[in-house]
């Protein structure tokens, strides 16, 4: 009976040992738990949260097909705790009207001054997020326009940009303009929409400082202090969103 039992666990054993080897010369075999020592291959902003234990399998699919990512709520202020930068954290009081476009062009005002620090920090800035539009020298020569058939956007030293107040450059960056250009509010914050306004105005001027003072020439040292903004009565400052 013992020698019986013995030849039948050695069966089952061997069987059990051969069927965990697979057919496929790279695969692991069938494993017991292998969670415990195996981490799967998690990919981000997808959802794994519904267990398919509880949730019918096309339920747990579908979730994992969706990105898990969310937009910010409506209203939502990106918080600077930096108590110099405090005009950042209030709301941007303009709706995305052509009402409140022009009047953000006479009442909303950068709270950066013009300094060749802030403007090389634009120009970084301005690489990443313009150039392939806009041009090295913001002519609309970009490679998205050039090789991409991409509409050209006006020059920023013509005649249709080169007066164009930094109030309307906020509001655009902020919900974008036409068809063309989308809003950047969602990649730059308040402060680095600004900064990248002081290389703009830069451009504008055909590669010089406003008043025609070369790139060169000696700027004030502290070229990241901050002004108060001047925006419309009433109101403290703009937003990130």
């Amino acid at each position: 009976m013992l020698m019986k039992t013995q030849t039948t666990l050695f069966a089952v054993l061997g069987t059990v040992i051969l069927a965990a080897c697979g057919g496929e010369k790279d695969s692991p075999g069938i494993e017991y738990m292998p969670d415990m020592y195996r981490g799967p291959a998690v990919e981000a902003y997808v959802d794994y949260g519904q267990d398919p234990y509880y949730f019918d399998d096309s339920l747990v699919h579908a979730a994992r097909n969706t990105q898990s990512a969310r937009n910010a709520p409506v209203g939502t202020i990106a918080f600077n705790a930096d108590q110099t930068k405090a005009s950042y954290n209030f709301p941007y009081p303009y709706a995305n009207t052509p009402e409140d476009y022009e009047r953000a062009g006479l009442e909303v005002h950068s709270p950066l001054e013009m300094t060749q620090a802030n403007v090389d920090k634009g120009k970084v800035i301005y690489t990443k997020f313009c150039l392939h539009c806009h041009g090295e020298t913001g002519q609309g020569d970009g490679k998205v326009v050039t090789e991409g058939n991409y509409p050209v956007p006006p020059a920023y030293n013509g005649t249709q940009l080169g007066t164009l107040p930094e109030g309307k450059m906020f509001h655009s960056l902020k919900y974008g303009k036409n068809v063309a250009m989308g809003s950047h509010a969602g990649q730059l914050s308040q402060e680095e929409r600004w900064t990248v306004i002081q290389y703009v105005k830069f451009l504008q001027a055909g590669g010089k400082m406003p008043g025609a003072v070369a790139l060169g020439a000696a700027m004030p040292a502290d070229s990241t202090k901050n002004v108060v903004p001047v925006v419309a009565a009433g109101t403290a400052g703009m937003a990130t969103k």
